[in-house]
């Protein structure tokens, strides 16, 4: 029987693995890499998706707003005392950092960590899945932008010699956020990134060798560079979580120079309708994961953070008030955490539009004073150098920027 190229890729003997993107968005890559260096002129962004709605009132704590505490009278984290745990971490005499997220509080001290309060969508839906879409494209409200912000960023920023590995996300699939027509990919693990198959005749390898040669380079050439088992810098340790480990990952990638320009990672598990305690209990638990892990990525990166920005999302916040299962049902903004080299951080930016009950979002949420494709826009014109953020973000004028960067 004649072996058509219908029939090979149709047969699914042998098969990419790791890949979310089509083999031609490897084509023009496997070599370009190895040409590229770290330095100032490779910056990189690290973005980080907590998937559920992140409790942003919990995570950074305005102990000195006074409507706070009793509003959540068994889950409001403690002012800080000195001397005393499990209380706030005081930041500027009025915001302080949920205890568990106590290993970022030296990147802030160093000024490298910025926060972002009262940030996120202007969309006013509380669904999940349309928050997380309209996050990801960058077009909140917009269900007809099909891909995400971050492909029409390297679609706008476009490098004819680009790595494979320039737009990566450690995720079973690929995100929204890099969906389009740019080259992205997507791997769970490192190691497994290559091409997988059952059993196949010498022809039939031979033959999808000689189609997707440029393929079986890139993945020899990331193997090249990660081949040794990797180990994190001297003193750092990542949480044995698998976020933790995309992280270490991101940093494996970077620091083997393989030409990432854009990282992405997620998080599941913020949705905490119940139980979500106060300094102890299940949120306390996922931010000490969640916070050592960045930290983590920060101390690890070491001196290539000079070339880095971490920024994290979520779909939206949490409502004020507790319910009554000791929980916060889906509310409005939450805050974002931007961290790296050129970030001015030690500062918690944007209006706090307090909590007072007719200052909160229809009564119950925190409203919503900064827009979070303002403060993607800043990193991508100031950090990524885009020429033209009005592609990414279709519809959108940013408003003076935060001076972040």
């Amino acid at each position: 029987m004649a072996i058509s190229r219908r029939y090979f890729l149709k047969s699914g003997a042998v098969a990419l693995a790791g890949c979310a993107a089509t083999p031609s968005f490897l084509v023009r890559t496997a070599l370009a890499q190895e040409n590229r260096a770290p330095g100032k002129d490779h910056p990189i962004i690290i973005a980080i998706f907590q998937r559920g709605a992140a409790d942003g009132i919990s995570m950074v704590v305005p102990f000195g707003d006074r409507y706070y505490a009793a509003a959540r009278p068994q889950i409001a984290i403690p002012e800080p005392m000195r001397g005393a745990d499990e209380r706030a971490i005081d930041l500027d005499g009025f915001f302080g950092l949920h205890p568990s997220l106590s290993s970022l509080k030296p990147i802030y001290d160093q000024g490298h960590l910025a926060i972002v309060h009262a940030a996120g969508s202007p969309d006013t839906t509380r669904s999940h899945f349309d928050a997380q879409d309209y996050m990801e494209s960058g077009a909140p409200g917009n269900k007809g932008v099909s891909d995400g912000w971050l492909n029409r960023y390297l679609q706008v920023s476009p490098e004819p010699d680009a790595s494979a590995f320039r737009a990566v996300a450690l995720t079973p699939a690929l995100p929204r956020s890099l969906a389009g027509p740019a080259a992205a990919v997507s791997m769970q693990r490192v190691a497994s990134f290559g091409i997988h198959g059952g059993k196949a005749s010498p022809e039939l390898e031979e033959m999808f060798a000689d189609l997707y040669k440029d393929t079986f380079d890139a993945v020899k050439t990331l193997r090249s560079a990660t081949q040794q088992q990797y180990t994190p810098t001297a003193g750092v340790q990542y949480p044995n979580t698998p976020f933790a480990q995309s992280l270490q990952q991101i940093a494996q990638l970077i620091k083997s120079n393989v030409g990432v320009e854009v990282a992405f990672a997620e998080v599941n598990g913020w949705d905490t309708h119940a139980n979500q305690g106060s300094s102890r209990g299940r949120l306390a638990n996922d931010l000490k994961s969640f916070g050592d892990a960045l930290a983590a990525l920060y101390r690890d990166l070491g001196d290539q953070m000079r070339n880095v920005v971490i920024v994290t999302m979520t779909e939206f916040g949490r409502a004020m008030r507790q319910n009554g299962s000791g929980g916060t049902d889906h509310g409005h903004a939450s805050c974002l955490f931007v961290a790296g080299g050129p970030v001015k951080g030690g500062k918690v930016y944007g209006r706090w539009p307090g909590l007072a009950p007719e200052q909160l979002y229809e009564g119950r949420d925190l409203a919503l004073t900064t827009d979070f494709r303002n403060v993607f826009s800043e990193i991508l014109v100031k950090h990524m150098r885009t020429p033209d953020t009005a592609r990414v973000f279709p519809n959108f004028k940013p408003a003076a920027g935060l001076q972040i960067l």
